[in-house]
């Protein structure tokens, strides 16, 4: 479900309101590996499938930041606003990783809009994005991130 809005000021009505869901996505070891090679974070739990048969997941688990970078990719799916001259990330105010992502499951994120503010630079949206993964009993990441629209 997509919530879209003819200007970023629309977002003053809608605080509180849960904007929408992604669709679910899987998450696959080479997309681990990249995030990997890019941040540099090549612990075995994430990287190396043979060894983590034996580790605490029975599998390899994706990065909790991998699952936090998503962030854009989550806001567009649930979030259109039409007269936008632009969006910038600006920052996270808490985020928490209460259970691991194994490779092959797939993830979805629902998004509500916790708060909005209309400041000099914009309106700044405060989102609470949780995400969750097929078939698990708890979030694999919670987290409240923060965008400026202009």
């Amino acid at each position: 479900m997509t919530t879209t809005l003819d200007n970023p000021k629309a977002l003053l009505d809608l605080v509180g309101h849960e904007l929408g869901r992604t669709d679910w996505r899987e998450i696959t070891q080479e997309q681990v590996n990249r995030f990997a090679d890019a941040t540099g974070d090549h612990q075995w739990i994430h990287t190396d499938p043979d060894r983590a048969v034996a580790g605490p997941f029975g599998t390899t688990i994706a990065h909790g930041y991998l699952t936090l970078s998503l962030t854009p990719i989550v806001l567009a799916e649930v979030l259109a606003i039409d007269h936008l001259g632009m969006a910038v990330n600006y920052g996270v105010n808490k985020v928490r990783f209460p259970a691991p992502v194994p490779v092959g499951a797939e993830l979805r994120a629902t998004v509500t809009l916790t708060a909005a503010v209309e400041k000099p630079a914009g309106i700044e949206a405060v989102f609470t994005l949780t995400y969750e993964i097929r078939g698990g009993t708890r979030p694999v990441c919670v987290a409240e991130v923060v965008v400026v629209y202009r």
